[in-house]
């Protein structure tokens, strides 16, 4: 029971003790009455603004504006007949949970309006009762002001938090999508062909075992060979998966360039900053993509890689000396551009393609750390 109360308390602090305290003063101020009338009426008006308080809570569309229009009627009496002005704050407080921004700012107003008119009738009155408890009535007039707004905009912020979760969720999701469509692309690249031609190649050694011993040895021998490629590159593929960073892809880019007699012309830093390990990780693939394409189809002598980061974006160029193969290649599967092209919407970037004086590839990201996370991301 005392841990019950004890974490009520820490949830809760003293808020539910000053409402009890608003729900009970009322009658404080009704007995003050002289008149048995009055009193009974008092008390009538009392319940029925809490049964009606509560009905406007549950309450949705037009009827908000009715419950509440009533309660601020019965506000406006208690402060007139019984110098009771502390209903104001009741009704600040259920208008600043309304949604609508239209309704909020209407009830807004018509409650400032009339509780200001009801506070000074009765200053003007000069109702003893009222006067004596002047400081606290500024202080519940200051609340009718800056309450409704201080508890509409929590709620906004509150609204936009629970958006932006669901949005990290969602993202979260595309990323795994993304991350399977991915992983099916390259499954399919790299072992589709390779099994296709161990099967054929074990096809044709079968059927030379008994007629050409010799050849069917070669052919085994090309099999345990496809193998041992499609098992590195699948090595490779599983490494990829961990992330990779464009200051290790660039190296790898160096090596395949070189093995292939092409020279590598490359400028800019490729540590760069503001952007994450996801975003660098499919920068490095499509890098990776298009310096196949330039050792698979273009014939060129050269490549060029540059890297360049402003304040927004980043921009990676990759560019050869060699030939295109026309327009209508330019978007087919082998050339892996539709896999870059999705791979960068999902981050928000772009890839541009020109074949004017060899191929040049320009893709452009925009810079996606938050301040104060870039250290962090360097540290990976």
């Amino acid at each position: 029971m005392i841990k019950k109360y004890l974490t009520f308390q820490k949830n809760n602090g003293i808020a539910p003790y000053i409402w009890t305290v608003l729900g009970i003063l009322p009658f404080y101020f009704i007995f003050q009455s002289p008149s048995t009338i009055e009193i009974v009426v008092g008390i009538l008006l009392t319940l029925l603004f809490f049964i009606l308080y509560r009905i406007a809570f549950l309450s949705k569309g037009w009827p908000v504006y009715l419950w509440t229009l009533i309660l601020i009627g019965i506000s406006i009496t208690a402060t007139s007949l019984f110098s009771y002005v502390y209903f104001a704050f009741f009704l600040a407080y259920f208008i600043g949970n309304i949604k609508e921004r239209i309704a909020f700012l209407t009830l807004y107003f018509i409650h400032l309006f009339s509780t200001s008119v009801s506070i000074n009738f009765s200053i003007v009155m000069q109702e003893k009762l009222f006067l004596q408890q002047l400081p606290f009535v500024i202080i519940i007039w200051i609340s009718v002001i800056l309450l409704p707004f201080s508890i509409h905009n929590r709620k906004e912020r509150g609204q936009l938090e629970e958006k932006l979760l669901d949005a990290n969720k969602r993202i979260s999701e595309l990323v795994k999508i993304e991350e399977r469509q991915r992983i099916a692309r390259d499954l399919h690249d790299t072992l589709g062909q390779k099994l296709s031609l161990i099967g054929l190649k074990t096809d044709l050694a079968r059927k030379l075992i008994s007629k050409d011993p010799e050849q069917a040895r070669n052919e085994l021998k090309d099999v345990q060979q496809t193998a041992r490629t499609a098992l590195s590159e699948v090595r490779k593929m599983v490494s990829s998966m961990r992330g990779i960073r464009l200051r290790d892809e660039i190296v790898r880019v160096e090596q395949i360039l070189h093995a292939a007699e092409i020279n590598l012309i490359k400028e800019g830093d490729f540590t760069p900053a503001k952007v994450t390990l996801l975003t660098e990780n499919i920068l490095s693939m499509c890098m990776k993509e298009a310096v196949n394409n330039v050792v698979k189809h273009s014939g060129a002598k050269s490549c060029f890689i540059t890297i360049i980061q402003s304040m927004q974006e980043l921009v990676l160029t990759i560019r050869d000396d060699g030939v295109f193969k026309g327009e209508q290649e330019k978007l087919k599967d082998g050339h892996g551009l539709i896999g870059m092209k999705e791979r960068l919407e999902f981050i928000n970037g772009s890839l541009e393609v020109s074949t004017k004086e060899g191929t040049t590839l320009i893709i452009r990201v925009p810079n996606d750390v938050k301040p104060g996370m870039e250290k962090e991301e360097k540290n990976d």
